[in-house]
């Protein structure tokens, strides 16, 4: 069953979803720091980002290494998916690589920052003992 904790992802996802593939945005040159991968890496950071929210809502705790891996390849997965799809089914899109780095790029930057910044909220042995 869906937790209404996933809610913000999921309406995130959707926006990717179609402005990932309405048309009328030109292909891109590659440039690693184009508006274009910035915006890519972005998008796919505030998504990784909203899925460990929503697990930490979820479930009370912070993802582990194991259910950060999969949050990660879920984010990244789907960038490497709709890529596919752009060049598949949409003749105004376009299919890029250098698309797939820049969300999976964002999916693990936003995976070290989730990491970092939920594992700050979380009291340690020593101090929970005192």
């Amino acid at each position: 069953m869906l937790k209404k904790a996933y809610l913000p992802a999921i309406g995130w996802l959707l926006l990717v979803t179609i402005l990932s593939v309405i048309s009328g945005v030109p292909a891109p040159k590659f440039n690693l720091f184009s508006i274009d991968k910035i915006g890519h890496a972005g998008a796919y950071a505030v998504l990784t980002w909203l899925l460990f929210y929503g697990f930490k809502k979820a479930n009370g705790r912070m993802a582990d290494r194991k259910e950060s891996a999969v949050i990660f390849c879920i984010a990244a997965g789907y960038g490497v998916c709709m890529e596919f799809i752009q060049g598949a089914f949409f003749p105004s899109r376009f299919f890029e690589v250098d698309d797939m780095y820049a969300n999976a790029f964002g999916a693990f930057v936003a995976t070290l920052l989730a990491q970092l910044w939920f594992l700050r909220k979380v009291p340690t042995s020593n101090q929970t003992s005192n």
